[in-house]
């Protein structure tokens, strides 16, 4: 095993005893650009992970927006995280390590942690990590949690599946964990929803809003997208983020999880019944969602899956720091795309209707080289 150099940084702005942030602290570096520069530099071979977004700072009607989403679905949010907590109790108990990806994991890990010590007593550590798509995750990170935690069980956390490029990026880089340091870990992702058959541990499979996807760092601790860039991360180091200590003023981070949190007595119960019914059940991981993305890709002429993001969260994403093309939309009427229809508007992207797809929602990525439509 590797020699242990690294230490949590002492960034964002939640409690360490939520969670310990296993990132390199990148904040005094400049590394954001203006959304259409990134896009060109990303389209004509940078990696998404070598630079960062400018952090959309949305208006007042969209803030109020996301007020009104988590009083409207913070009981939804709360019985999806409980059922996944129940079953991760079941499966690993009091030898699981919750180790979420960051950021959209974060939060959906520190919500599990939570019910655990509420529902179960136990409280369990804690770790966001980074993982990039087609570079893996941060094995450093890896290392610091076993040497920790010997005899502990892994279990990862995201917030929701795509079309499952994580889910896959995960499954590869656990193989060569496994492979290079004959440590067997398990790849299965835990999260609160699964619109694209991505893993059997999930709270639904409903493409439905998940409120911290609404936002972007301050509903995750004001840390930033992770960051592998070898100008600034060295081979002994962990991923890099940023802490936005500027944006304190407008942080919801802590709220939020606590306004989910005093849902959690009201759904043990449910959560529990529903959790010992999966138990029965022959779950299948069919990512049934990449045959829609594949279908788009062929009728609008689209060069490269990675510009179509399934889903409310993804496309959320797309609008929030990409240069986006269209909005596909099952289903304009969904309240569960309300504040994406705001988005758009806001930023003059077309919304198509496109009945025919599992996925309430997709966002095309326009490309900035002119090769497709």
């Amino acid at each position: 095993m590797s020699i242990i150099t690294n230490q949590p940084a002492k960034m964002g702005s939640y409690s360490e005893d939520d969670v310990l942030f296993l990132l390199k602290d990148l904040s005094d570096i400049k590394l954001e650009d203006s959304t259409v520069n990134r896009e060109m530099r990303i389209q004509s071979g940078q990696h998404y992970s070598e630079s960062l977004p400018i952090e959309y700072q949305p208006p007042k009607e969209y803030v109020d927006l996301f007020w009104s989403t988590i009083s409207e679905y913070k009981r939804k949010v709360a019985l999806c995280v409980g059922i996944v907590a129940e079953q991760i109790y079941r499966l690993k108990g009091k030898e699981a390590i919750l180790v979420s990806l960051a950021r959209a994991g974060t939060p959906v890990g520190i919500l599990i942690k939570r019910y655990i010590k509420s529902r179960f007593r136990l409280s369990l550590p804690h770790y966001s990590v980074s993982i990039i798509r087609d570079r893996g995750i941060d094995e450093n990170a890896l290392h610091y949690i076993l040497s920790k935690h010997p005899d502990g069980n892994i279990q990862f956390v995201d917030g929701w599946t795509g079309k499952g490029a994580i889910s896959i990026e995960l499954t590869k880089a656990c193989q060569e964990f496994g492979s290079n340091h004959k440590i067997i870990l398990d790849d299965t992702i835990a999260v609160i929803a699964d619109p694209g058959y991505c893993t059997t541990l999930f709270g639904t499979r409903e493409d439905f809003l998940i409120p911290s996807a609404c936002l972007n760092s301050t509903v995750s601790g004001l840390v930033s997208r992770t960051v592998l860039n070898n100008q600034y991360i060295g081979k002994h180091d962990f991923h890099g983020a940023k802490y936005y200590r500027e944006l304190l003023s407008s942080d919801v981070s802590n709220e939020y999880i606590e306004m989910i949190e005093a849902e959690f007595p009201a759904i043990f119960q449910e959560a529990e019944g529903i959790a010992l019914q999966r138990e029965e059940e022959d779950i299948k991981t069919e990512f049934l969602g990449m045959q829609d993305v594949k279908n788009i890709q062929a009728e609008f002429e689209i060069d490269s899956t990675n510009y179509i993001k399934p889903g409310v969260g993804e496309t959320t994403r797309v609008l929030l720091r990409r240069v986006p093309w269209k909005i596909l939309m099952r289903d304009p009427s969904s309240p569960y795309v309300k504040h994406i229809l705001m988005l758009a508007e806001e930023k003059g992207v077309e919304v198509a209707a496109y009945p025919e797809m599992n996925y309430l929602c997709m966002g095309l990525i326009k490309s900035v080289k002119g090769t497709s439509k």
